[in-house]
Order: structure tokens, then C-alpha cells, then sequence
């Protein structure tokens, strides 16, 4: 290369550096001008120490200050693999060195050792591309030892991403107290209580001896109240090495009284436990299950939808058409309960339950209900299940309900509410269970709200003239009721503890036979069936938002199809469970 400006010529060579270093490597080969060797257990390497020192600062230290080092002619390396020692000797004169999963080990240290970044960034480069749920955790372990920042954010996000693999995996095993202690407790880790669970009884069982003291503090990293309650009542209460300490018998006690007591009274001791927070992993999702769709016949479709995608994804149908039926969330399942079955033209009443797991995404026939109904009103609190009123297997309309007993896997008969009414809104909040409006035998609005006792199983009743609702759904937000529409485009809050209505900002149609659920605290309302200005109806396909803390709505966007009569529910899962 050459530039020419006036009488000037300034002539450059940009292979001259490459071949001064091949021409050094010759040197070093043939022991040519050499002026150190440098020694590792029975190797030695004949260097020229300018080309050291120029390579790297340990070197640069060791020969241009008063060490000892300087003025030596043979320089002993303890602690370095010989072979190791001749690929960084051989890359400090060509510029290359071979990674492989044999030598990346010894690389990264001696090249920690001899300060060469460039060679630990090829190393955490290479090992990322070979990261597995594997080895993720002593990939953790040496990154952080040699400060390997990048490699240890990717393997970290590893290690939460696949918790399911990692928890199996060799390496878990391994881990110090400590760093069990961090990975279980943090709130990124992507995977079931159950399986931090099974994970800590698998690193203890491991070492049992040694390391059985660390129980107590590793049980608290469970969070209890989102265990599944069978697995806590079966699995986790009757496991020998639980109940051989005293503080996991005292936590496992203490959420035993949270989660399999019908009443609100809570000790002081059990709150924090109550209140820990699901982990950042967890995200709700909105699942719209069945209903009639595009004003055709009843659909088997299942809709899930992610708030932060922004998207809907259509899950395992359901195993046959049910109309009426209601839907429930509980436990990670859907529950999807009685219904109507249409077959050849006939319409039966049926007792069915099917529950889709969400984690497998598959459907299962659940314990059958008592009474065979539908246009009945389901609604799930703790580990039941309350199924209530609709119309019977003659046509009539009902007034018993029946409770599910998710861990004793029954239904049982509860006390029948006062009034027999179809379509109430309904909701669940601090040990009760309310009705709002509904209609009567006539069609005719009932302007009631009835509320149920849990603890005591006892009804009781309270007229108002502010339900006027059929149709309509209910959401809990905080410490309001929400009713939402019901042949009306009004909103109503019912504030329970001063047992007071407050009208909220009107949806912008006269609005039935919709869903409705909450997400981060929003009320979502899907589909349903609209009154248009001149009173006929029209099917929805409409999904607005509802926030309170603004009293104001937004359109959300479209449903896949229009759809009415569904069920629309919200549940928590794991993101890796959704493929």
C-alpha cells in the first residue's frame, strides 16, 4: 500500500506483521535467538522473552521488573498442564489456538492465569455454544471463579429456563449448600414447586449424612401455597425425612392450616408464608374453553392467550361438544364441568368433568358431579370446587349445589341456596361466595344478591334494587366485586366491607353472555352477544380491557372467531410448559 502527497511517498505493509510473527515461530523452532525457556513439570520451551512480555501482562511483569524471573534462563511454571502451556506458547507466535471440551478447562485458567482475554473470550464463546441443562450449573461455577461475565449470564439463564432438566441433572448434585440455596430461592427459576421439591430431596438423599442439617433451610425455599395440594397432602406430608425435622413439620403444619382450612382466621406465623409471591418465571394467561363459535355449533376449542405476546394459541380441544357447560380454573387445571352433549340431533344432560392439565396439555376425565345440569355456575375457591343451581336432567331450574374436593378426589351435597335463579354473576372473596341477580322461573330479573358462607356452609339473602344483571359475569379485583354488563352496558363494583355499589366507566355495547377474567389486575372481557341500536343481536368477537385504577377502556383486538357462551378463566403457569 502507498500514498503519494506531493514529493512525499509513505509506503505501508500490512502483512508485515504476520510475517515477523511466522518468522519468530521459526526462531523459536530452531532455538534461534532465544533468550528463556520456560518449563513445566519434564517440558521445557525454548521463547524469546520480548515476545512474551509484548504478549501479555504477566509476562510483560515478570521480565521487565526486578523479579528474579528477568535475568533467569530457565523459568519454572508450576501449576500449568504441559500441553496446555504449548497451545499458549504456539498462539503467542501464530495467532490460533484449538478449543475442544477436552482442553477448554485448562485453557480458561491458564489463560486467566497469564492474562490473556482474548483467548478466555474464545473459551466463554466456545463453552456457550456447548451449554446444556447438563452442565449449565459448573459452567455457573467456573465463570464466576475466573469472572467470566457473559458466560455466566447465559448460563444462568439456562439454569432457570430448564429447570426441569437441570433439577436431574449430575451437577445439581453437586452444588455446594449454598449455591442450592441461591437456585432454588430465586424467583426467576422456571419450573413447579414440586419439582424444587423433588430436586432438594434428591441433592440431600445424595449425601444424606452431610447433609441432611441443611433440610430446614432448603424446605423454606418450597413455596407451599403453590403446591399442588394432593402432592403437599400425599407426597411432601408422608416423606420420612420431613418428618423428621422439627421446623419442616412446623412450615409444613403452618401452610397445611392456610391451605386445607375453610376459614379466614390465619396465625401470625403462617402470613409470610401465605404471602410469598409466585416466582417472576410464572406468567397468568387467559384460556377461553368452548362456547358457540361464529354462531355455528358448539366449538371444542381451547384459546389461551399471553398478555406480554400478545398473541392466542390454541391448546388441546376438547374431547366432545358441550354446551352450557361452565369452566373453572384450579391448580394449574381446567376444569370443564356438566353441560349439554349434542349427538345425531339430540340433546343430553350429562354429569361429565374433563380436566385439562395445562402443564401436559391433555385432557382427562375428571370424578363425575352428582346432579347432571347445565346454564349452572361453577366457581373454584382453595381446593374446592362449587357448582351451583342451572337446569336439570327434566327441564327444571335447580336450586342445589355440590362442592369438589380436589384432594380427596369427591363431590358432596351442600346446603341449596334460597332462591332458585339462572344466570347470576358470581363471585368469590373472603370465605363466600355471592349471586348477583339472575332470573327467575319466568325470565324475569330478580333484583337479590344471595351469599354463601363456606366455613358454616349457610346461605343468606339481601334484596337490592342495584342488580338488575342476567348473563352477566363477575370478577374479584382487590376488595371489589365487578358485575359486568348483563343485557346492559353498565359496570357495578360492590365494595363488600361497606356493602356499598359504585358505578364504574359503561362498556360501549349492551353486552351478554360474555367472559370475563382478570389479568396483572385488568379486567378482560371476551366475545358475548351485543344488543345493537335497533335491538337485535349480534355475536361478538370483541376483547376489551377494563382498568380500575383509571376507570377506563381499551380495545385489545380481536377474538379468533366470534364467540359466546364460553367459559373464560385465568390461570398461572410456566411459560416452558407452553409449546
Amino acid at each position: 500500500m502507498a500514498e503519494t502527497v506531493g514529493e512525499k511517498y509513505l509506503f505501508q505493509n500490512p502483512e508485515i506483521a504476520c510475517d515477523l510473527l511466522r518468522q519468530l515461530n521459526s526462531l523459536r523452532q530452531a532455538s534461534l535467538l532465544t533468550d528463556v525457556i520456560i518449563c513445566t513439570d519434564s517440558c521445557a520451551f525454548p521463547c524469546h522473552r520480548n515476545v512474551l512480555a509484548s504478549s501479555s501482562p504477566y509476562f510483560k511483569a515478570m521480565f521487565c521488573n526486578n523479579f528474579r524471573e528477568s535475568s533467569e534462563e530457565r523459568v519454572t511454571l508450576n501449576g500449568v498442564d504441559p500441553e496446555t502451556l504449548r497451545q499458549i506458547i504456539l498462539y503467542v507466535y501464530t495467532g490460533e489456538i484449538l478449543i475442544t471440551q477436552e482442553n477448554v478447562f485448562h485453557l480458561i485458567e491458564a489463560a486467566s492465569m497469564f492474562q490473556y482475554e482474548k483467548i478466555l473470550q474464545a473459551c466463554s464463546k466456545f463453552l456457550q455454544d456447548q451449554l446444556t441443562p447438563q452442565n449449565c450449573l459448573s459452567v455457573i461455577r467456573l465463570s464466576e471463579f475466573f469472572s467470566c461475565e457473559n458466560l455466566k449470564k447465559n448460563a444462568r439463564d439456562m439454569a432457570f429456563r430448564c429447570f426441569s432438566e437441570v433439577s436431574i441433572s449430575e451437577d445439581l448434585k453437586e452444588l455446594y449448600a449454598q449455591e442450592l440455596l441461591d437456585y432454588l430461592g430465586d424467583d426467576d427459576l422456571c419450573g413447579e414447586e414440586e419439582q424444587v421439591f423433588e430436586a432438594l430431596m434428591t441433592w440431600v438423599r445424595h449425601d444424606l449424612q452431610r447433609r441432611k442439617s441443611y433440610m430446614a433451610d432448603l424446605f423454606r425455599k418450597v413455596r407451599l401455597q403453590y403446591v399442588h395440594p394432593t402432592f403437599l397432602f400425599h407426597f411432601i406430608a408422608n416423606d420420612p425425612l420431613i418428618q423428621s425435622s422439627s421446623v419442616c413439620r412446623s412450615t409444613l403444619e403452618s401452610a397445611c392450616k392456610v391451605l386445607f382450612s375453610c376459614h379466614s382466621s390465619v396465625v401470625p406465623d403462617v402470613k409470610p408464608l401465605w404471602h410469598v409471591p409466585r416466582r417472576f418465571s410464572h406468567q397468568e394467561f387467559l384460556i377461553n374453553v368452548g362456547g358457540r363459535k361464529d354462531s355455528q355449533q358448539t366449538t371444542r376449542d381451547v384459546l389461551l392467550y399471553s398478555e406480554k405476546t400478545n398473541q392466542w394459541l390454541r391448546l388441546a380441544k376438547l374431547p366432545l361438544r358441550l354446551y352450557k357447560a361452565s369452566s373453572v380454573g384450579m391448580h394449574g387445571n381446567v376444569y370443564v364441568l356438566d353441560g349439554l352433549s349434542t349427538y345425531n340431533k339430540t340433546s343430553t344432560v350429562v354429569s361429565s368433568v374433563y380436566i385439562l392439565s395445562l402443564k401436559l396439555n391433555q385432557w382427562r376425565k375428571g370424578e363425575p358431579m352428582l346432579v347432571p345440569r347445565y346454564s349452572h355456575r361453577s366457581i373454584s375457591f382453595k381446593n374446592y370446587i362449587f357448582s351451583i343451581g342451572g337446569i336439570g336432567e327434566k327441564q327444571e331450574i335447580l336450586s342445589s349445589m355440590e362442592r369438589f374436593d380436589s384432594i380427596y378426589n369427591v363431590w358432596e351435597v351442600m346446603a341449596n341456596m334460597p332462591v332458585a335463579v339462572l344466570h347470576p354473576a358470581v363471585a368469590a372473596k373472603d370465605e363466600r361466595i355471592y349471586l348477583f341477580g339472575g332470573e327467575d322461573v319466568m325470565q324475569n330479573p330478580v333484583r337479590l344478591i344471595q351469599v354463601y358462607n363456606i366455613s358454616r356452609n349457610m346461605w343468606f339473602r339481601m334484596e337490592t334494587r342495584m342488580v338488575k344483571n342476567v348473563c352477566a359475569p363477575a370478577v374479584v379485583i382487590g376488595e371489589k366485586i365487578i358485575i359486568i354488563g348483563g343485557y346492559t352496558r353498565r359496570i357495578i363494583a360492590y365494595d363488600m366491607k361497606q356493602n356499598k355499589f359504585m358505578k364504574c366507566a359503561d362498556m360501549k355495547d349492551r353486552r351478554m353472555h360474555h367472559g370475563a377474567t382478570v389479568l396483572q389486575n385488568k379486567l378482560y372481557v371476551t366475545g358475548g352477544r351485543y344488543l345493537t341500536a335497533d335491538n337485535t343481536i349480534e355475536d361478538s368477537d370483541s376483547f376489551d380491557c377494563y382498568d380500575p385504577e383509571t376507570d377506563t377502556w381499551t380495545s385489545k383486538g380481536k377474538l379468533p372467531s366470534r364467540l359466546f357462551d364460553h367459559g373464560c378463566l385465568t390461570l398461572h403457569c410456566s411459560p416452558s410448559n407452553l409449546h
